[in-house]
């Protein structure tokens, strides 16, 4: 199943002002062309000391801009004309003197002079620092940044670590990929803003000794893409994650457990903070009575050692049951029979939504199939990518959320 074009239909104009993070400017406008997105390139002239227009021109298959004087547009207007059709500017890198060039409203090179003739109401303007560690934590570059913000431009980072003077802190541009998601979350409708997520995702890992244990083929996607879809949409998220290889989603909060009593002690000291509870998690239902604190050995009559099995806590029903509980979701992971099953657990654990799925067909896929079960009845979410269902699906609660409310 393909990466979903999440920027399909936008029009982004790549402005490059100089410094060495221009090396990453050609990646992210190939990720940006790959995320649907047309992509018009725009550099100062201090960037081209750092990679060319041609490298640009093939990555975006289009011209790009690097004068005021530029004749090819027929009225010779390139700073007006470049913005009037975009979706947004995104200027990555942009160096502490470009920033400072904005603030004041200088226009003595065509990538300033655009952002300054550009219609504020509708093209806005993303920018993405990149700069030596004290270059940003100057007085005057932190002036600027606030000034920036206020004026109404989006600041993107910068992020933390190695530096190509050899030193190491803030200032850094964030990476491609980052950049990709974040301008892609810029456009997402913020229909959760001002709410708080709690989630539970991945597997649970039930120790029988040292080195074994009981555990399920959950690889914790769906679970990780519901946290950055609703991150997207503005939600302030904490996502609770059994032992999965996935990376964080960019601004969600990330707590590990390992074993669903862990799970719980996390969850259920948090929950009646949190406005709504999505359990992805497949929690594992027992675990081993008691743990042998060394490897169980095989013996020589080849007879296969026993152990006593034990109930874990039901997250889900215990956080439905809090007198000040969160809109609960609960997830059913099924192997037959999905529908009577996830209405059996809807009923049994006293939720409003429960959001089924058959596990064996999706567990480590990157796509899959929802349906969501409620007291009225159910509706399919069609096979698709996993984040594009869990946007839809984060769409679809926060609907439920704001009609309770209404």
């Amino acid at each position: 199943m393909s990466t979903p074009l999440d920027l399909q239909g936008r029009h982004i104009v790549l402005g490059l002002s100089g410094g060495i993070a221009c090396y990453k400017s050609a990646e992210l406008a190939r990720g940006l062309v790959k995320a649907g997105a047309t992509v018009q390139v725009v550099m100062s002239e201090a960037a081209e000391q750092f990679i060319t227009a041609v490298t640009m021109q093939a990555l975006t298959n289009r011209h790009v801009y690097t004068s005021q004087w530029d004749t090819r547009e027929p009225n010779a207007m390139a700073h007006i004309n470049l913005t009037r059709n975009a979706d947004a500017v995104l200027i990555a890198p942009a160096s502490a003197d470009l920033m400072a060039k904005l603030v004041q409203g200088r226009a003595d090179e065509l990538l300033s002079l655009m952002c300054l003739a550009r219609p504020i109401e509708r093209c806005p303007l993303l920018l993405a620092p990149a700069m030596n560690r004290e270059m940003w934590a100057h007085p005057a570059t932190q002036r600027n940044a606030a000034q920036l913000r206020a004026d109404g431009a989006t600041i993107l980072g910068p992020g933390n670590g190695d530096q190509a003077c050899g030193e190491i802190g803030d200032g850094r541009m964030l990476e491609p990929d980052e950049l990709v998601a974040e301008l892609t979350a810029f456009f997402v409708p913020k229909n959760f803003r001002g709410h708080r997520l709690l989630i539970t995702a991945g597997p649970t890992f039930e120790p029988i000794d040292p080195v074994r244990g009981i555990t399920n083929l959950s690889s914790g996607k769906m679970g990780f893409a519901i946290a950055r879809a609703a991150q997207e949409a503005g939600a302030e998220v904490t996502l609770v994650a059994g032992p999965v290889h996935l990376p964080t989603p960019r601004g969600v909060q990330r707590i590990d457990v390992q074993t669903a009593q862990q799970m719980y002690d996390v969850v259920l000291p948090q929950a009646p903070q949190h406005s709504v509870f999505i359990a992805t998690a497949a929690v594992a239902d027992w675990r081993p009575a008691s743990l042998s604190d060394q490897k169980i050995k095989k013996n020589g009559n080849k007879v296969a050692p026993t152990f006593e099995l034990t109930e874990n806590p039901d997250i889900l029903a215990a956080v439905a049951r809090l007198p000040k509980r969160p809109y609960c979701v609960g997830f059913a992971a099924e192997s037959h029979d999905l529908l009577k099953h996830a209405r059996e657990k809807l009923e049994r654990k006293n939720v409003p939504l429960v959001v089924g799925n058959l596990g064996p067909a999706t567990f480590g896929r990157d796509d899959n199939q929802l349906v969501l079960v409620d007291a009225q009845g159910h509706r399919e979410l069609p096979r698709a990518d996993k984040l594009s269902l869990a946007r839809a699906l984060v769409n679809e609660i926060a609907q439920r959320l704001h009609a309770k409310s209404a």
